[in-house]
């Protein structure tokens, strides 16, 4: 795949980029509605201590507060998002912190709230909700704050906790910093070429062909990371350490149970993950067998692991072809959603190509107020159409949900977040699958959904079981030093990855490149989101527009339900252990289809 040298942010084409003038068409506009923002926080004092007095007291505070968070939603979201299109930049590096730091400041002004409702006593405020037609807006919120009685502090605590926000927070926007724009990696001479390398075109070098470039890439890329292994484990204890905090503030027996109750997930469902997962341990092995024997190698290596193991078939795809097949493999959807897709297309919902300092990978995001936009780093790989499809998901979930939904439950949780995003991937790879002759180009596309599988459903739980050992360390007192760290992570990929993979030194240090560390027990939402889109993709194709109807009720349906009961609403029941086993059988039969084609003549 050609490789191409990184443009300067102003040389992107504005319609590659999003169009950010949308959310305010300058940033004038932008500084006014924060200087307003942060005129009206002086609003919140009056209610203070006043919320017990009747209901209408309580629905003009609540929907003030709604107010105010909605808009500061919008002021901060902006603000990242241009911060993210260069991290370089110290002027939007400026106005992201000044928009963080409103956001800390409307929580310390409405710390009051929650412990003056929860000392109305549930009584009470269920008669509230009775006599004031209004408060129906908020009756789930309430219900879920009823819920957090036990873990809600009195309001000196909960402001006190607000205001640490931005303290509590440094680790992450440090790491965001340092591995975005401050980490340099030494560029491979290759060839008669200087390669230069970046996080957002390291997976991209990893596929290369040419496994000497693969080795001396691998090897350049993590050294940066070894060079700065200490600093990295400090920023990653201080992290665990301030959700420990959290945990110990809000008497909860782990930062585990913390999280996942903020989700409204049992934890059940985490060891349930874990324990699938190693149940199926041997399917892994034999995968990881199959791409060394594919390969053709004595010794395969984690710099073998992203390449493809179909010889001679580098196929690489322009935006548009990645364009007219997402639209092709979502037809099952309906029109309803295909409509939504042509507007991300049509109405710049995306910024598309890598430049210099964009933040790395992709996301969907917005705020309630703004078109659900789209970062990725489209490279014409079969990786970044997936990935479209992928954010894709995401977004045209979010249209829904606020389409639908209130600004009060126009949210969801990421647990069903990866369910919407999955469930276009695993369209996309039925729809090549049935569409594409070529063996080699099956067999491709196979390779592909055995990547899915590697990547999302094993490694995003081998990535679930280090940060549940590492914060059970720390909450028993344990330091969690480089060294400790990369014990622990080299050991669980002997184990996920089997004796067929030589594990190294170097993958021992890529705990220190994932991000999503800084938002603690996380990702394990990956693996039990994608098996739940294997179950409802499956339905979407055999049962058709009944199965779409109930899918797309479940988008719609933001966060009015805890996430366990949408997806039983759009058809699967992840309480259980049976769709992670089902996804797992899937992946047992990719195994032996592509063995099969491969047998072919």
């Amino acid at each position: 795949m050609a490789r191409q040298k990184l443009i300067k942010r102003e040389e992107q084409v504005k319609a590659h980029t999003w169009a950010v003038e949308k959310m305010f068409a300058n940033e004038e506009a932008w500084e006014d509605a924060y200087q307003s923002l942060e005129e009206d926080l002086d609003k919140l004092s009056p209610f203070e201590g006043r919320l017990g007095e009747s209901g209408e007291v309580l629905l003009e505070a609540l929907d003030l507060i709604l107010d105010l968070s909605r808009r500061v939603e919008h002021i901060y979201v902006y603000s990242s998002m241009r911060s993210d299109e260069d991290t370089t930049n110290s002027h939007f590096q400026d106005l992201d912190s000044r928009a963080f730091n409103l956001y800390q400041k409307l929580d310390a002004k409405t710390a009051f709230y929650e412990p003056e409702i929860l000392a109305l006593g549930e009584e009470s405020l269920r008669r509230f909700l009775e006599e004031t037609p209004g408060l129906k807006a908020y009756e789930r919120g309430l219900e879920l704050l009823l819920r957090q009685k036990d873990h809600t502090l009195d309001r000196a605590g909960e402001e006190l906790l607000a205001k640490s926000g931005s303290v509590l927070s440094g680790p992450a926007q440090t790491y965001n910093l340092l591995e975005n724009a401050d980490l340099k990696f030494q560029p491979v001479d290759h060839m008669g070429e200087t390669i230069e390398i970046t996080n957002s075109n390291f997976v991209s070098l990893q596929m290369e062909n040419d496994r000497v470039l693969r080795e001396n890439v691998y090897k350049h890329y993590y050294q940066a990371f070894k060079d700065h292994e200490h600093t990295l484990a400090s920023l990653f204890q201080t992290n665990v350490k301030a959700a420990s905090f959290r945990r110990e503030a809000r008497h909860y027996k782990s930062n585990r149970e913390m999280y996942l109750s903020n989700n409204q997930i049992s934890e059940e469902i985490y060891d349930n993950l874990l324990e699938t997962v190693h149940d199926h341990m041997p399917v892994m092995h034999d995968y990881v067998k199959l791409r060394k024997e594919q390969l053709g190698v004595e010794d395969l290596h984690f710099y073998d692991v992203y390449t493809s193991i179909v010889e001679d078939f580098d196929k690489e795809y322009s935006f548009n072809e990645a364009k007219a097949m997402v639209l092709e493999a979502l037809k099952p959807m309906g029109e309803e959603y295909l409509a939504i897709v042509e507007k991300a297309f049509d109405e710049r919902w995306m910024d598309i190509y890598p430049n210099q300092g964009k933040r790395s990978g992709a996301y969907s995001s917005g705020s309630y107020d703004s078109y659900p936009y789209m970062l990725l780093n489209f490279n014409g790989s079969l990786d970044s159409v997936f990935t479209l499809a992928h954010e894709m998901g995401h977004s045209v979930h979010s249209y829904l949900t606020r389409q639908n939904q209130p600004y009060p439950t126009g949210s969801y949780k990421i647990f069903v977040a990866e369910v919407a995003s999955t469930c276009n991937e695993a369209l996309l790879t039925h729809y090549l699958l049935e569409t594409t002759t070529d063996k080699k180009a099956r067999m491709y596309v196979l390779n592909h959904a055995m990547e899915g599988f590697k990547s999302t459903l094993y490694r995003q739980t081998m990535f679930a079981e280090f940060e549940n050992i590492a914060h059970r360390m720390d909450q028993e007192g344990k330091t969690l030093t480089a060294p400790v760290l990369n014990e622990i992570y080299k050991d669980l990929n002997k184990a996920y990855f089997g004796s067929e993979m030589e594990v190294d030194d170097y993958i021992a240090l890529e705990w220190s490149r994932i991000p999503h560390f800084y938002t603690p027990f996380y990702v394990y939402q990956y693996a039990t989101g994608f098996s739940a889109a294997q179950a409802l993709s499956q339905k979407i194709l055999n049962e058709g527009p009944k199965a779409v109807q109930n899918y797309l009720a479940f988008l719609k349906a933001g966060s009015s339900q805890d996430p366990i009961d949408l997806l039983k609403l759009a058809g699967v029941d992840m309480s259980s252990k049976e769709p992670i086993a089902q996804a797992l059988e899937v992946f047992k039969e990719t195994i032996q289809a592509f063995r099969d084609l491969a047998k072919e003549d």
